[in-house]
């Protein structure tokens, strides 16, 4: 599949963030510049989609081998109000340690959410009433060294299909 543009359906994908790195650093879009940023929206309470997509995008940066050096996965949570940065290098530590996380001012991280045209909705946690979830879009994004748009993949491609697409991308 040929790189595209940020203009996907009439719409522009990805641009200019003001966010805070798990390491507790401000940091921006012009700081991924030089590698491709591989960006996944979502956020560290999540039961299933999170885990299942982290796990697999971690798994097909394990399977590029040194094409993933040329990559900086990127989590960016939708709850800021949850997602600290101690919590967010906390979430990825353990089993993902290949992605920084990203967060900052709920004014911040919706800036970021609408310029990636990502949803999310707050809903009461059915299984804990002092809770709540997120339901989220499940797009992974993928911008180029020069910051801007290439591509994005739902959550449906599989694990082969993702290797052999950002293996093209990344050559």
């Amino acid at each position: 599949m040929p790189e595209t543009t940020g203009n996907v359906a009439g719409r522009y994908v990805g641009g200019a963030f003001d966010l805070v790195d798990h390491d507790g650093r401000e940091v921006t879009d012009r700081t991924y510049h030089g590698k491709y940023a591989v960006v996944f929206f979502g956020f560290t309470h999540c039961k299933m989609v999170c885990p299942r997509a982290l796990h697999r995008l971690s798994t097909v940066l394990d399977r590029l081998g040194p094409l993933a050096d040329r990559t900086q996965p990127l989590y960016v949570t939708v709850d800021p109000e949850r997602d600290s940065p101690e919590v967010m290098k906390e979430f990825l530590a353990a089993d993902y340690p290949r992605f920084t996380g990203l967060t900052g001012t709920p004014a911040q991280v919706e800036k970021a959410k609408k310029s990636f045209r990502v949803y999310s909705t707050t809903v009461a946690d059915p299984d804990d009433p002092d809770s709540y979830q997120m339901p989220h879009s499940a797009f992974t994004y993928v911008l180029g060294p020069d910051g801007n748009y290439r591509t994005h993949f739902t959550d449906a491609v599989d694990e082969d299909e993702l290797v052999t697409r950002l293996s093209s991308i990344l050559r």
